[in-house]
C-alpha cells in the first residue's frame, strides 16, 4: 500500500505522489509570535514532525519550511501594552516556541524564515498580482493594496464557500475596498504605529498582511509548486484560502496537498489565547512529562481533537511507563537489541492519512506479546517484540534513550537504578529465605513507596515503575 493522505482541497484521501520523485517538500504555518505556545499550537508541531519521521522513514527526503509571523496587529498592540519594542516582543515568544517544540521532542525545520526578511519578496509577488489584475491599491492615500476576491472565480474552493456567503474580510480597515471581502495584501503605515513597523513601497510605507507572507516564503524556499502546505484546522479560512487564490492568481500551482489538524480543545471549546482556556507547554511540561505529553499529542488521529484534561495526560503517563516498563524487562533479557522491522499492520495504518491510533495498537499488542514471552522465558519472542516495539516508538518520536528525552544530568542513570533496585531486591530475598517476613515487607514497601512494582514470578522477582504509586 502507498501512502495515502487526506487533502481538504478535494476532501478525500488519495494517493501521494510527490512532485519530484524521492523527494517532499513541506511547508506549515508557524506560530505568530505574540505570545506563549499552548497546546493546541504545539499539536500542529508534533503532527507534522510525524508525518516527516514516517516520510523520512519511508525513503523521502524531506524539507521542511515552518514560517515565524512576527509582524503583526497583535504583536504591535501587545508589544505596546508592554511596554516593550515589537521586535524584542516578538523574538521572546519565538525563543518560547523553540523551547516548546525542543521540549516535546519535535526536530527543527529544515528553515524557518520570519516575515520581516521577506519584504522583497512580498513586494514583488504584489507587483505581480496588480499586474495581472487581481490586486488594486487603495485610492485614498492609504498605502493599503488589496486582493481582489472577485476577480478569482475560484475563490472559496478550500473551505467549500461561495464568496457570498462569506462575512467582510477582518483583517484590515474597509476603506478603500472595492469589495468588504477583499483582504489586505499591504497595509498602509498609521502614525499610531512604531516607524520601525514599516517598509517602503511603490505605494507607500508600510508592513504586509498575513497572507501575503506564507505565499512569499513558501515559493522562494519551495518554487512555485510543492507537496504538502499545512496548519491547524483554524487555518484553513481565512488564511489558507487566500494563500491559496494569491498564489494561484499569480500564476503558481502551489500545493498539491492541503493537510489541516484538529483542534486541542477545553471544555469542548478550542483551545485559544482569548478564550482564556489555552494550557502553555511550559506549564504542562512542568506537571507532565514532556515525553508523556507528546505521547498524548501523538495518539489520536490528526484529523480528531483532542480535549485537554489533566486527567488524560496522567492517563498518557500511565500508558506510556507500561511501555517504559517493558522495554526495560526485554533489554535486560535480550541487551543490545536495538530496532527492528515494522510491523506491517503498522505500516499500512501509517500509510493510511498517518493512521496513529491504530498504529500505537500495533505498539500495545507488541508490548502484550513481548510481556507473555518474558513469562514464558522466551528469550527469542522478546527480542523480536522489543525490536518492533523500538522501531515503532522511532516512528512516533517517543524512544525513551533518545537523547533529546534527557534529564540534563549528562549521565546515564538506568544501570544505576537497576543495580540499586536489585539489591535492594537481593536484600529482601534474603529476609524470606531466613523467613523474617517483616523485613522483606518492609524492602516492598519502600520500593512500593518510591513508585517500584514488584512482581514475584517463578523465575524470580521482576521490578517496574508504577506511576500509579510512589509518594508524590
Amino acid at each position: 500500500m502507498s501512502l495515502r493522505l487526506y487533502d481538504t482541497a478535494t476532501r478525500e484521501v488519495r494517493d501521494f505522489v510527490p512532485v519530484e520523485p524521492g523527494t517532499v517538500s513541506i511547508y506549515h504555518c508557524g506560530l505568530t509570535v505574540q505570545s506563549a505556545p499552548h497546546l493546541g499550537h504545539i499539536r500542529k508541531e508534533v503532527v507534522f514532525d510525524v508525518l516527516r519521521r514516517w516520510l523520512t522513514h519511508s525513503g523521502y527526503r524531506v524539507t521542511v519550511i515552518a514560517n515565524i509571523t512576527d509582524i503583526d496587529d497583535k504583536i504591535l498592540t501587545k508589544s505596546a501594552e508592554a511596554g516593550v519594542p515589537w521586535f524584542a516582543h516578538a523574538y521572546r515568544y519565538e525563543r518560547e516556541l523553540h523551547e516548546a517544540y525542543a521540549a516535546l521532542g519535535c526536530e527543527p525545520p529544515t528553515y524557518e524564515p520570519r516575515a520581516t526578511g521577506h519584504i522583497p519578496e512580498m513586494i514583488e509577488l504584489i507587483k505581480v498580482l496588480i499586474e495581472r489584475g487581481h490586486a488594486y491599491a487603495a485610492t485614498d492615500d492609504s498605502g493599503d493594496v488589496y486582493f481582489d476576491v472577485r476577480s478569482w472565480p475560484s475563490y472559496g474552493e478550500l473551505s467549500g464557500q461561495r464568496i457570498d456567503d462569506m462575512e467582510p474580510a477582518a483583517d484590515a480597515d474597509p476603506r478603500g475596498k472595492r469589495d468588504p471581502r477583499d483582504f489586505a495584501l499591504w497595509k498602509g503605515h498609521k502614525p499610531s504605529e512604531p516607524e520601525t513597523a514599516s517598509w517602503h513601497t511603490p505605494w507607500g510605507r508600510g508592513r504586509p498582511g498575513w497572507h501575503l507572507e506564507c505565499s512569499a516564503m513558501a515559493q522562494k524556499y519551495l518554487g512555485t509548486e510543492f507537496d504538502i502546505h499545512g496548519g491547524g484546522l483554524d487555518l484553513r479560512f481565512p488564511h489558507h484560502e487566500n494563500e491559496l487564490a494569491q498564489s494561484r492568481a499569480a500564476g503558481h500551482r502551489f500545493a498539491r496537498f492541503w493537510m489541516h489538524n484538529a483542534w486541542v480543545t477545553a471544555a469542548g471549546e478550542k483551545m485559544s489565547k482569548s478564550l482564556g482556556n489555552g494550557a502553555l507547554v511550559s506549564e504542562v511540561t512542568k506537571r507532565h512529562p514532556p515525553r508523556a505529553v507528546r505521547f498524548y499529542l501523538v495518539q489520536p488521529h490528526y484529523r480528531s481533537s483532542v480535549d485537554f484534561a489533566d486527567s488524560s495526560l496522567a492517563e498518557a503517563t500511565a500508558a506510556l511507563a507500561r511501555i517504559d516498563s517493558f522495554v526495560d524487562r526485554a533489554a535486560r533479557l535480550a541487551p543490545g537489541t536495538d530496532a527492528g522491522p515494522l510491523p506491517a499492520a503498522f505500516v499500512a495504518a501509517m500509510d493510511d492519512d498517518l493512521g496513529t491510533p491504530t498504529a500505537m495498537a500495533e505498539v500495545y499488542a507488541a508490548v502484550r506479546a513481548g510481556n507473555q514471552a518474558l513469562d514464558a522465558g522466551d528469550a527469542g519472542g522478546v527480542k523480536d517484540a522489543l525490536a518492533a516495539v523500538l522501531a515503532m516508538l522511532d516512528v512516533f518520536g517517543l524512544r525513551a534513550d533518545d537523547p533529546v528525552w534527557a534529564s540534563g544530568t549528562g549521565h546515564d542513570l538506568a544501570p544505576v537504578v537497576d543495580g540499586l533496585v536489585s539489591a535492594l531486591l537481593a536484600q529482601r530475598q534474603a529476609a524470606r529465605e531466613r523467613k523474617d517476613f517483616a523485613a522483606a515487607d518492609d524492602v516492598r514497601d519502600q520500593l512500593t513507596d518510591l513508585g517500584i512494582k514488584i512482581e514475584d514470578t517463578p523465575s524470580g522477582p521482576r521490578w517496574s515503575v508504577d506511576p500509579g504509586t510512589g509518594r508524590n
